[in-house]
């Protein structure tokens, strides 16, 4: 595949329709728990269940694009999300709803190390970082829209509507993307992913370690901010769903903002400078919401100020990533540094929601203010081995 901005407009589409379908789980969290009848606990197990499924899946799907290119595995991977997203639909109790929260996190998981692959291939020269942050505007794109449809379909229709109209959308764009995306080949062999050889490569640990706690803000902030919005700022559903949209979409700003910022910066620095300083407004922010009495204008304009700073920053996580490591190994340095962003969510929605249900959302919020700055001491080791003379 030549590099050009037709392919990376490919690769957003088919990263937006994917998250479109994924983050359904997110935005359905008030709807399921009045269906189900489930407390804040079990709402954060049944995110946390969808990012298991996801974490699961992620180094077979690295070894596999890795092997194989991304067109093959992309195509299978929108398949899955849709047997995810009529599961949820059919699911007769709350265990079979974890199982199909299983299958969308399972069908998302070829999502990065595939689109990663394919981008870095379609870049233009010189706008590496801006082509991964539009790539990443289709994850915020994907969400905000699926925060919509699901909360908007769900007053005025049954609850299963928007989940249904989505899968719908994917398979019908799964049949273009095959036509038009030509992907880019793989090494023709499936190998154990070497997560030994990434260890070894200067910087790379640094990274993930901030991985982790982008995971954990970004998944805790999706997995409660309607249920914040409605429960504690007083909104009704729609405008709660409205608050989490706002929030996806200014996380898309924030996206290629960084990207464009980290491609003047230059090098490796770049995105790390811009992901440090992102970090560091979100960790500001998250303290603000633990203390500031939850007006419906300010909450709304919080959310907005968090999209910008942390959703937008996994653009130039990915970007530093992905300049860290060779190409015939970004499928599989990828979902390593997946599977570093998930783990935060695995852990972090759970005990928020346990914080919440005894000391409530005051003190919740101060977790991942706290998280957002302890980050920073692992971005300025990276940022010192990265601009080390010695640094390979």
């Amino acid at each position: 595949m030549t590099a050009s901005w037709r392919g990376v407009a490919l690769i957003t589409g088919w990263q937006t329709v994917a998250s479109l379908g994924y983050y359904t789980a997110f935005a359905a969290t008030g709807i399921i728990r009045a269906v189900f009848g489930l407390s804040e606990l079990y709402v954060g197990l049944f995110i946390t269940t969808t990012v298991v499924g996801y974490t699961l899946a992620l180094a077979p799907s690295g070894a596999l694009v890795d092997a194989y290119g991304d067109r093959r595995i992309m195509l299978a991977a929108i398949g899955v999300l849709i047997i995810g997203l009529v599961g949820v639909t059919i699911a007769p109790s709350y265990p079979a709803l974890l199982l199909a929260g299983l299958v969308l996190g399972a069908g998302y998981a070829p999502a990065m190390p595939a689109s990663n692959r394919g981008i870095v291939a379609a870049a233009p020269t010189g706008h590496a970082n801006l082509a991964m942050g539009l790539k990443q505007v289709g994850v915020t794109t994907g969400s905000a829209i699926a925060s919509v449809l699901i909360t908007t379909l769900a007053a005025v229709a049954a609850w299963q509507s928007g989940f249904l109209l989505i899968a719908a959308v994917s398979g019908g764009f799964a049949v273009a993307f095959a036509v038009r995306y030509q992907g880019v080949g793989g090494g023709g062999q499936m190998r154990r992913p070497d997560f030994g050889q990434l260890r070894g490569t200067t910087g790379y640990l640094p990274l993930v370690a901030a991985g982790v706690v982008v995971g954990a803000t970004i998944f805790t902030t999706l997995s409660y901010t309607i249920l914040y919005a409605e429960d504690v700022a007083g909104m009704g559903v729609a405008a709660a769903g409205g608050v989490l949209a706002a929030t996806q979409l200014t996380g898309s700003v924030g996206r290629v903002l960084a990207g464009s910022l980290a491609d003047r910066i230059g090098g490796v620095r770049g995105p790390v400078q811009v992901i440090g300083l992102q970090l560091f407004v979100a960790g500001v922010l998250f303290g603000i919401l633990g203390f500031t009495p939850a007006d419906p204008r300010v909450v709304a304009l919080i959310f907005a100020g968090l999209g910008v700073s942390m959703l937008g920053s996994t653009g130039v996580y990915y970007s530093a990533l992905t300049q860290l490591v060779p190409r015939s190994t970004i499928g599989t340095a990828t979902a390593a540094g997946q599977i570093a962003i998930n783990i935060g969510g695995l852990v972090t929605p759970p005990v928020f929601g346990l914080i919440v249900e005894s000391l409530g959302y005051g003190t919740a919020w101060l977790v991942p203010a706290t998280l957002s700055l302890l980050a920073l001491g692992a971005l300025a080791i990276l940022h010192g081995q990265v601009t080390s003379p010695t640094a390979g």
